[in-house]
């Protein structure tokens, strides 16, 4: 039972390490776009202070679905990210670091956020929580087609031991193993993390941030919470899956630090696809290359 209770302890510490991570993470990122666009950009903490100014604020509620909804997809996310590994060796639960773990309960935040901005009743907010809908099919597939050729590969979907392999020298880091899966699990990555030009769900000029809309105050504060907290978990998958995990947290943050700062500088140059065009754009080339990589590396033992 001692055991059990310090688990769960060690597993909210990392949840709580990838919030204030995260948070940090997009402060700083936000200063280097800034500075490429010649401003000098809000200060690295001012994420944190937006937070708690909406977490000490009133918040207006739509019903008791809207209310629970926030509070599904937050406690869902929360505990999608105690069974994150920081490292080969930093491990809230050992043994139930699995990848199809993650994938089944983050689903449980997505769904709670989907309920409580259906729940508002503001049509804008039910065309996001659609599109976002439709968005996560769209990368998904061949997103799991990649993943699914690794775990055939190493034998097996702990995350720990995809990273092990890749730190032992059984397979080279996969971002250079499987160059075209590396290339949609980019792809998917940026339509994960809602960058452009993936963000159609939020599309602020033109549903007026989509399944946000109707959110204020605590309810608001809670779900960029529930979002730093997402973008820790997507962004520490892609380093344990394709860039060989971290063997100490140095390591770690550099890696992460690295995934994030490319992507929003990719995002911060591109423009937005319309919702039919995402969804022509994964089901297109990403899930052609992900198809043509799984046969070489599985069928044809083509492997780099």
């Amino acid at each position: 039972m001692i055991e059990i209770l310090m688990n769960i302890g060690f597993g909210l510490g990392v949840a709580t390490f990838g919030f204030v991570l995260q948070t940090a993470m997009g402060g700083i990122n936000r200063k280097i776009a800034a500075r490429l666009q010649k401003r000098r950009g809000p200060k690295w903490y001012q994420e944190f202070i937006d937070i708690f100014k909406l977490l000490s604020k009133r918040a207006t509620s739509h019903g008791w679905i809207f209310d629970f909804g926030v509070i599904m997809a937050l406690g869902g996310i929360i505990g999608t990210a105690m069974f994150m590994p920081i490292t080969s060796s930093i491990v809230a639960f050992e043994g139930y670091d699995n990848f199809f773990i993650f994938v089944y309960l983050i689903a449980v935040g997505m769904l709670g956020m989907a309920m409580s901005a259906s729940g508002s009743g503001n049509p804008l907010a039910s065309i996001g929580v659609m599109r976002a809908l439709t968005t996560m099919l769209a990368y998904e597939v061949p997103f799991m087609v990649v993943v699914m050729t690794i775990i055939k590969l190493t034998g097996t979907s702990s995350l720990t031991g995809i990273a092990v392999a890749q730190q032992t020298g059984d397979f080279n880091w996969f971002m250079i193993a499987l160059p075209l899966g590396f290339i949609v699990a980019v792809m998917s990555l940026m339509g994960m993390l809602g960058k452009k030009p993936f963000e159609t769900y939020i599309a602020p000029a033109e549903i007026a941030s989509g399944p946000m809309v109707e959110y204020g105050g605590k309810q608001l504060g809670m779900l960029f919470i529930m979002h730093e907290i997402t973008i820790f978990i997507e962004v520490s998958l892609f380093v344990h899956l394709f860039l060989g995990g971290a063997e100490t947290i140095i390591m770690f943050l550099i890696k992460y630090f690295i995934v994030y700062a490319v992507l929003n500088l990719v995002s911060n140059v591109l423009g937005r696809f319309k919702i039919d065009q995402v969804v022509t754009f994964f089901f297109k080339w990403p899930l052609f290359f992900a198809v043509v990589q799984a046969m070489i590396a599985i069928h044809l033992g083509w492997v780099i």
